[in-house]
Parts: structure tokens; sequence; C-alpha cells
């Protein structure tokens, strides 16, 4: 495997990398923006409070569900064509979402934005893993994709409260329009084109049956328990087909490889607990001391400037440590910042304990994160980076997905009958929330040593 050990990068290689995390950007701020215009949103085309949680799932099932297969057929298909059909198909829909009338065709444009996002996610990031070799200047550049991801993250709830205030909520869609067709017009001219895996042929029942499956784990822990079981079989019958496939979708040996296993392990405990984290914070600012939505999104924004500076000190530390240290090391921080979140109460001004142990969680969070990509990526042959990445893009949108319902789990079989009761269900579901990823940060460093690479 070919090492590049320059840290400088070409001019062309920045036009790549910018134009690689704008799209990425856009993506992230997109499975946020909505939060805020929800109740805009439903007054205008007849949702009622019941039917809201279908804006957000409406998108996480198809970004949950289809991401490894598009991982893959990046790989057999070039992967700048795929990028291009998510920017496309991402336009489309979200001219489409900002015209909307009814529900109908609201949640359609929605089902449509993740589906753009299970297309292009991979995509993005395996052009950034196959544009920079292994070594500094992929460190480098998945770090700023992990900064630009979790400052996405963050700016899609402020901006889509900025744009349905001062605007609509109809620009909490139309705004990605612009942007996709900015990465329309750049990317054909400097993007590689590839032309993906020579003689390769998609696993088409492998592809239905870990679909199907993804999907229904999405929708069984969002909407529907019972779907779970269907989950439980169509991914069991996916594991049996790969094993017998000539042609897997995904190869049993990319799952053997303990970097891909136990570094996706780590980036499911990292950003699933880190979405519970904010939401249980989010709750206890406003029902338990009584701050109004503005003040808690003030006082969980601050954070985000940690999160950011986590993840930009992420590539200097991983090469200086190896991502498998940075990876446990961030994982421990975070478990411990949670736990530390214990010792808030009902006195109002715990607030300043929250905005500071939160901005730790979260910079030992971003941490973890980059490392979990470089971890799950590395040692990986170019023509199998789509599915590496389509693994990782995967897990984590299987973990947005599970984190904040596992947890609200904990919460109501601890909470009390009366407001003051909330607090015990908010402290248990902190317990859990510290605990995955201190189990995930021992896990790791046993079973995936740390390397200096020096």
């Amino acid at each position: 495997m070919t090492v590049d050990t320059r840290t400088r990068m070409t001019g062309r290689e920045r036009m790549i990398l910018v134009i690689l995390l704008g799209a990425q950007f856009m993506l992230a701020a997109d499975f946020s923006i909505f939060t805020v215009a929800l109740p805009a949103i439903g007054g205008a085309v007849g949702l009622d409070l019941g039917a809201l949680q279908w804006v957000a799932t409406a998108y996480a099932l198809p970004a949950a569900g289809l991401t490894l297969l598009f991982g893959r057929v990046a790989d057999l298909y070039g992967r700048r064509r795929l990028l291009l059909t998510g920017m496309v198909i991402l336009a489309v829909s979200s001219a489409a979402g900002g015209l909307s009338g009814d529900p109908v065709s609201l949640l359609a444009a929605r089902v449509a934005q993740g589906l753009a996002t299970a297309i292009t996610m991979p995509a993005a990031l395996s052009l950034i893993t196959t544009s920079f070799a292994e070594g500094p200047l992929r460190e480098r550049a998945l770090g700023l994709s992990g900064a630009l991801m979790a400052t996405g993250f963050t700016a899609g709830s402020l901006l889509g409260g900025v744009l349905t205030g001062a605007l609509s909520w109809r620009w909490a869609f139309l705004i990605n329009v612009p942007v996709a067709l900015a990465v329309l017009a750049a990317a054909p001219g400097l993007l590689p084109r590839g032309r993906g895996e020579a003689g390769g042929a998609l696993d088409a029942p492998g592809a239905l049956t870990v679909t199907g499956g993804m999907v229904a784990l999405v929708y069984g822990v969002t909407t529907e328990p019972a779907a779970l079981l269907l989950a439980a079989v169509l991914l069991a019958a996916f594991l049996w087909i790969e094993r017998r496939s000539p042609r897997p979708l995904v190869p049993a040996g990319i799952l053997r490889r303990p970097t891909v296993k136990w570094g996706n392990l780590g980036g499911l405990a990292t950003v699933g607990m880190a979405t519970a984290t904010t939401f249980l914070m989010t709750i206890y600012l406003q029902d338990v001391l009584g701050y109004s939505a503005t003040v808690t999104g003030l006082a969980l924004g601050i954070p985000g400037l940690a999160a950011f500076a986590g993840s930009v000190a992420a590539p200097a530390l991983i090469g200086r440590y190896g991502p498998h240290a940075v990876l446990s090391a961030g994982l421990a921080i975070q478990g411990i910042m949670t736990a530390l979140l214990l010792l808030t109460g009902t006195d109002r001004g715990a607030i300043t304990l929250v905005v500071v142990v939160v901005g730790a969680c979260f910079a030992g969070n971003m941490a973890a994160v980059v490392a979990f990509t470089v971890t799950a990526t590395s040692r990986i042959p170019d023509h199998e980076q789509g599915l590496a990445t389509g693994i990782a893009t995967m897990t984590q949108q299987v973990a947005m997905t599970l984190g904040i319902p596992v947890i609200s789990a904990v919460v109501a079989a601890a909470t009390g009958p009366s407001a003051a009761g909330v607090l015990p269900g908010i402290h248990a579901g902190l317990l859990a929330n510290a605990a995955v990823p201190l189990a995930a940060a021992a896990l790791i460093a046993i079973f995936l040593p740390f390397r200096n690479p020096k």
C-alpha cells in the first residue's frame, strides 16, 4: 500500500477537497436543518404533530438503508458519476420540496433527499480517500471532513431557524439548489473520472436483503418495533448470501479486517451517543432548568466550537500517536465527560457546567469520528474504497438514527410521573450514554493494538 509523506497539497488537490467538503457540509446540514422548521412545515402542508416525525423518518430510511449499496455501486460504476447523480437528485428533490403544498409531495421530496445522501456521501468520502494516498494529507483531508460535518450538523439547526424566521420554511429545501448546482458545475473538470472496477458485477440478492434489512431496522427503531423481526431475518439472509456469493456485495475479507470491524464499532458508539447527549441536554435545559429554546440552542451551539477544534486537531494527534490510540482516547474522553453530567441538578447555574462539559465531550467525540474514519478506511485497496467508506457512512447514518430512540427508551423507563421526575430519567440516560463509549474505548484498546506511526 502506497503511503504519501507529503504535507502540502497542490492547488488542484485543494480545489478537489473544497468541492467534496462543500457537498458533505450541505448534506450534513440537511440532516438537521428541518428540526426548527417542523412546526411551520406542519402548519403549511397539513401534517399534524404525530405525523411530523415522518419529515425526519422519510429522510432517514433511504439515507441509512441504501448507503452500503451505493458505496459498492460507486466502486463498480465510478465514484464521480455517483457523486454527480446524487447532486442532480438533491437539486431536483430540494426544488420540489420547496414548492410542495401537501404532505405527500413534501415527504416524497424528503425520501428523494435521503436517496441523494445515500448516493453522495460514500462517493464523496471515497473520492477523498482515493484522491489522497494514506499519509498526512489524507489524515488532514479527513480531519477537515469531520470538522465540516460537525459544523454542518450544528449550522443546520441554526440555519433552519434563521431561514424559517426571516423568509419561509421552504428555504430549508431551496437553499440546497444553488449549492448542488455549483458542485455540478465545478466537479466534472476537477474530480477524477474513474472507470469503476473492471469486470465487476453487483450482487443483487445481497443488495436487496441488506437494503431491506437496514430500512426495516431504521423503521423498527423509529416507528414500528415489530419491523425489527423483519430486519433480523433479512440481515441474517444477507450474511448467508454473502458467504455463498461468487461476487459478494461485502466480501468476507473486508469485514474480517480488525480496522474495519473495530473502527466501525467505535464510530457507532461515538456518533450514536453524541446525538443522544444533545437530546438529553435539550430536555434537561428546557424541562428541568426552564430555559427557553433560544438559550438552549446557544448553550449547545457553543460546544460546537470545541467539536470543530477536536476534528481539526485530530490529524496531528493521529500522525503522532496513530489512529487507533486517538479513537480509543476520544471515546474515553466522550464517556468520562458524559458521566460528569451526572453532577447536574435543579440549580439553573448548572448551565455553565453543561456548556463546559459538553464542549469537552464533543471535542473527544469529533477526534474519535476522524480517527474512526481513518481507521475504517486504512489499508484498503482503492477498488474497495467505495465499499469501505460506504460501511463507514452507513455506520454514521445508523448511529444518528438509533442513538436518540435507544437513550429515549432508557429515559422513559426511569422518569417519574411528575415534572421533577424528569431528572432521574435524564441521569439514567446519561449513565447508559457514558457506558457505551467507555466500553467501546476498552474493546478497541484490547483488540486493536496501538501503533506509533513513527
